[in-house]
């Protein structure tokens, strides 16, 4: 099962008796929410699920697989998460 956007806004409109247009928009501050945190170099904890941090990657020298020629990779950022160990159990 894959849970995407749409259906998280449909159970929560489920479950909480809002429209369909209310849960979409709420679902979506939270992503925003997220997203503006990490941008800001920040992190988001959420107690229970698991932490969002930002990981930096140094510049580096690496290897064109079909050319064999050396190639530079510039330094970059991405977004790391850390399950908790009550999601972690939950799904055991």
């Amino acid at each position: 099962m894959i849970l995407n956007k749409k259906e998280l806004s449909t159970k929560l409109a489920e479950e909480y008796g809002l429209t369909g247009k209310e849960a979409t928009a709420y679902v979506q501050f939270v992503f925003d929410t997220v997203a503006e945190t990490l941008k800001d170099s920040g992190t988001v904890d959420i107690y229970g699920f698991g932490k969002f941090s930002i990981a930096e990657r140094a510049a580096r020298t690496g290897i064109n697989p079909q050319t064999k020629e050396k190639i530079e990779i510039a330094a970059s950022k991405s977004v790391k998460f850390k399950a908790s160990k009550a999601l972690k159990d939950s799904i055991q």
